[in-house]
């Protein structure tokens, strides 16, 4: 499709990472679904051999620098929001007056910034409390009396037990944006209970937010000002509404050009594209096999050599105490070709065989290893 991102390929190219990375391309001409895609995983390696952002971002200009596990260094601008969450707190009902509880960490990583920046600009005044220090935490919210909590879901829960066996009212929180770990129905079901209106936030340090959900909407919206494509692991192709694939983001944004990123997760969309399913997954999905290291981009190059081939899926098992693999292939055609060409990418033997058009599973899963 074309895309109107002349300005931000401009600004990509005149930085050595991005221009290393996209090669020869004419940036009014070039097609989103063309360019490369740039894994986070990708980021540490890129970034040791030119630190500290590996040409991807510029060298000045930052207000505030970071370095995360990986390690990953990052740098964000000065300014209101810069990391464009303030809507996921809105939509929690979050606005100005209100004390935010923000229990993200403010050390070295970006999380507690995160937060706190998008509070500041809708107005909210902020406790920065961080992670666990349950005890002063408690102190603090019998003075402050917030009346928002930002942090994990699991973490909202500890504390609000905590309060009620010290004797302190959590009653005063009322809203919340959660993000950073798992939020199943039972606890979701337990935060409702405690008369909480919670807001699940998805996004990174990289990209800011990507998608965050609304009460009473199905899914998670994707934030508005980037594009969120789903792709087929180990490839730049764009899937269906429905399909599982990988998350990769563009932000049409000359003074933050970010191209195709993935952060290495999995979701899908749903009907109408306005809104994912959420997190489903990581879309890394390698695999040791014999001491050598499968990749789903091996698997996408098959499909790349043998054209008319459906859905892929590469199955490891053991057999007789030894790693076995077969190969999935939806179509028809010659068994012992897909097998020659399962070793032509892999650089080990297997097994292969044609299956039936539509009868792997449209669930993003490459990759199979089942030992």
């Amino acid at each position: 499709m074309q895309i109107p991102l002349a300005d931000t390929l401009r600004a990509a190219l005149a930085l050595p990472g991005w221009a290393a990375h996209l090669g020869a391309i004419d940036p009014m001409t070039a097609r989103l679904e063309d360019l490369p895609v740039l894994r986070k995983s990708d980021l540490p390696a890129l970034q040791a051999a030119s630190p500290p952002f590996a040409g991807f971002a510029p060298g000045t200009g930052r207000a505030r620098l970071f370095a995360s596990p990986g390690p990953i260094f990052e740098g964000v601008g000065d300014g209101p929001d810069p990391w464009r969450f303030a809507p996921a707190l809105a939509a929690a009902g979050i606005s100005a007056g209100d004390v935010v509880l923000n229990t993200f960490g403010y050390h070295l990583t970006p999380g507690g910034f995160i937060f706190d920046s998008a509070a500041r600009a809708l107005g909210c005044a902020v406790i920065p409390a961080g992670p666990g220090n349950t005890a002063q935490i408690l102190e603090a919210m019998r003075a402050y009396r917030p009346t928002a909590y930002a942090g994990t879901p699991d973490f909202l829960k500890i504390l609000l037990e905590a309060a009620d066996a010290a004797g302190v009212d959590g009653g005063c929180m009322t809203r919340a944006v959660v993000t950073g770990a798992a939020f199943p129905p039972s606890l979701r079901e337990w935060v409702a209970g405690r008369g909480i209106t919670a807001v699940e936030a998805y996004g990174t340090a990289e990209l800011g937010l990507i998608a965050h959900s609304v009460p009473g909407e199905a899914g998670m919206r994707v934030a508005r000002g980037i594009i969120l494509e789903i792709l087929r692991p180990g490839t730049g192709e764009p899937l269906p509404e429905g399909e599982i694939g990988e998350v990769a983001v563009t932000i049409p944004d000359a003074g933050h050009p970010m191209l195709r990123f993935s952060p290495g997760d999995m979701s899908a969309f749903l009907p109408g594209g306005t809104h994912i399913r959420g997190w489903l997954g990581r879309a890394d999905q390698t695999a040791k096999v014999r001491g050598m290291f499968i990749r789903p981009e091996q698997v996408a190059a098959i499909g790349r050599a043998m054209p008319g081939l459906g859905r892929l899926r590469l199955c490891i098992t053991r057999a007789g105490e030894q790693d076995s693999m077969e190969l999935l292939a939806e179509g028809e055609g010659d068994a012992a070709a897909l097998a020659e060409a399962l070793r032509a990418a892999t650089g080990l033997r297997g097994d292969a065989r044609f299956v039936a058009p539509g009868s792997l599973a449209a669930d993003g899963r490459v990759i199979d290893d089942q030992r």
